[in-house]
């Protein structure tokens, strides 16, 4: 299993699951983050957190432990 938190710069990779209950996950799915979505990491910080990715054409920023939650290929 790989996590976007694992993902490299420069990398496109697609959700496969989204891990977490509740708020959390609701949230992360209301970003536009869902199963099936492509997803290309653009930088992570000098400390890994956050992550910046773009999702459906457009720039997101996500936590490291939001980006643990999602379960890529």
């Amino acid at each position: 299993m790989k996590t976007l938190k694992q993902v490299k710069i420069g990398e496109t990779v697609k959700v496969v699951k989204l891990h977490g209950a509740g708020a959390v996950k609701r949230r992360i799915m209301d970003m536009g983050i869902t199963k099936g979505v492509s997803v290309y990491v653009r930088k992570v910080a000098p400390l890994g957190d956050p992550v910046e990715v773009t999702v459906r054409g457009y720039e997101l920023s996500l936590r490291k432990d939001d980006a643990d939650m999602i379960e890529v290929e």
